[in-house]
């Protein structure tokens, strides 16, 4: 399960260092972070997904501090104009990370990974209706072929009003908060592009830190339990993980486009599909093969089309320059 409330800094750079190789590098070394963070966090089946939020959060802020302070950046980390809306960005965070943690605990990892492919699906759809933007043919095709690949991932699962087993409806409960999930991760992001009109990037990861780290607190009196000491320790792992795995998805973009390091994304598909069967003894679905590849699809189709008509544009500018 990838990370998508971490604001990556998807700026363009008239400046690439190290070319795309590097970038691309960056970005399969930053899902394989986020990934080893869903196995340490499924492995702590019985902390409660607050309590999941509050470390992830709070030990993601180390790594990502320490690497500020060493690029002398530090300060710009707590420089905003904006407080309340990277407070209501937190919330939505905090809601979507819950939501996404708690799936993890219902749902073999490859399934819960597939379903959270649904937020740049629903980030097309959310901007269209808020954001009044204009969306073509294609890319709604694309949505449509998304979310049929969305439904056959969710359909065998959906059994929670059909009287099926405790099984069945525990794990119909955690797609339902996995799809939940996806959809608050898309709101998020959309938050983001506001933030990042007036926001450093430095100021948008740390207070999203330190809000979710703050509101994931008010879930104390709901459960939270005393962890073993492995559990302890694969909590705090996963934190710092996390905070890795942001590091580097915000650097790999300062060293290739957007439209080259995002098809990388779905390295976790098959990262999550070997781990869940050798740690977790969880064998993918026919269903959950067919729908993911049908929302892997059409996510690639979308990154390459947007590609062809950035360098088509660009051909038009040159043509253009006298």
């Amino acid at each position: 399960m990838t990370a998508p409330v971490d604001a990556p800094d998807h700026s363009p750079s008239p400046h690439r260092i190290g070319g795309p190789l590097r970038g691309i590098l960056l970005k399969v070394a930053s899902v394989c972070c986020f990934v080893v963070m869903a196995t340490m966090l499924k492995a702590t089946v019985t902390v409660p997904s607050g309590q999941m939020v509050f470390f992830r959060s709070f030990f993601a802020m180390l790594p990502v501090l320490a690497w500020l302070a060493w690029n002398r950046r530090l300060a710009h980390a707590f420089q905003t104009k904006r407080p309340i809306g990277h407070v209501v960005r937190g919330l939505v965070g905090v809601a979507s990370m819950s939501l996404g943690f708690f799936a993890l605990t219902r749902l073999p990892l490859p399934e819960a990974t597939a379903i959270g492919y649904a937020s740049p699906i629903i980030i097309v759809i959310l901007s269209a209706v808020l954001l009044q933007e204009r969306v073509y043919i294609f890319r709604w095709t694309t949505v449509i072929v998304g979310l049929v690949g969305v439904m056959i991932i969710l359909w065998p699962r959906l059994t929670v009003f059909s009287g099926g087993d405790g099984l069945a409806d525990t794990e119909a409960i955690g797609a339902i908060a996995a799809l939940m999930a996806a959809f608050l991760t898309a709101f998020a992001m959309l938050q983001v592009r506001t933030l990042v009109q007036t926001e450093r990037t430095e100021a948008i990861v740390t207070y999203f830190f330190i809000s979710a780290s703050i509101l994931s607190l008010l879930t104390l009196p709901f459960g939270w339990i005393w962890p073993t000491p492995e559990q302890t320790a694969l909590l705090i792992g996963a934190g710092v993980f996390g905070g890795i795995g942001q590091l580097l998805l915000t650097n790999c973009y300062r060293h290739a486009d957007m439209s080259v390091i995002a098809p990388f994304e779905y390295v976790s598909l098959i990262l999550t599909i070997v781990i869940g069967f050798v740690i977790f003894a969880d064998v993918p679905t026919p269903t959950m093969v067919v729908g993911a590849l049908i929302i892997v699809g059409s996510g690639i189709a979308v990154i390459l089309r947007e590609r062809w008509l950035g360098l088509d544009r660009a051909r038009a500018r040159e043509a253009n320059t006298p």
